[in-house]
């Protein structure tokens, strides 16, 4: 046997195996087959066993304005991770992790960013650009993933109606921005961002 009808057969075996722990059936030892291997479906058989996010939630009021996307690094999808997971801790929807990582992609394009000295807004840091001298925490707090987000969420649990609002007020009356209305040409990307990372 050849080591391409060897590989075949031996990732062959693999995706039945991911697919649902299948047995594989005897090899066949007839003419080989010169089919490629697409490993696509059985990932999208993986997939399917994720429940849906209730799209619905993630943008209730449409988005507003112009759209702006980034490609994200591993870090970048890392921190969308963690806002997520500190949104869950903290009891809030998906709507909410849509406002938190649109604050984010505005704030720091998902970056943990440290004090950028001259390049950046006083003494802010972190994914959300939190400022220690305005009582976000310490340095080492508002550079944590997770306590950023969960301080973000504490003030934005405070805006009365955050739920019913646009996300750029809602954003903005947390963040109180110099630029009130940038954070809405985030609201896509965060929802996509929400709807593949949810539930996994």
């Amino acid at each position: 046997m050849n080591t391409t009808i060897l590989r075949k057969s031996v990732l062959g075996i693999a995706g039945l195996a991911v697919a649902g722990g299948l047995a594989a059936g005897p090899l066949h030892h007839g003419t080989p087959d010169t089919t490629t291997l697409d490993a696509r479906p059985v990932a999208a058989t993986v997939q399917a066993d994720k429940p849906a996010v209730d799209k619905g939630k993630l943008i209730p009021h449409g988005v507003q304005g112009d759209q702006s996307r980034i490609d994200l690094n591993d870090e970048q999808t890392g921190n969308v991770k963690a806002i997520i997971a500190a949104t869950k801790k903290s009891g809030l929807d998906e709507r909410a992790a849509v406002v938190s990582i649109a604050t984010s992609l505005q704030e720091s394009k998902l970056e943990n960013l440290g004090h950028l000295g001259d390049r950046n807004d006083h003494d802010s840091q972190g994914l959300f650009q939190q400022r220690p001298s305005s009582g976000w925490g310490t340095v080492e707090q508002i550079t944590d993933p997770e306590y950023a987000t969960m301080a973000f969420l504490k003030g934005l649990k405070q805006v009365d109606g955050w739920q019913d609002m646009p996300l750029t007020k809602a954003a903005q009356t947390v963040q109180v921005s110099a630029y009130p209305d940038h954070y809405a040409q985030w609201e896509q990307q965060a929802a996509d961002l929400v709807a593949a990372h949810w539930n996994s």
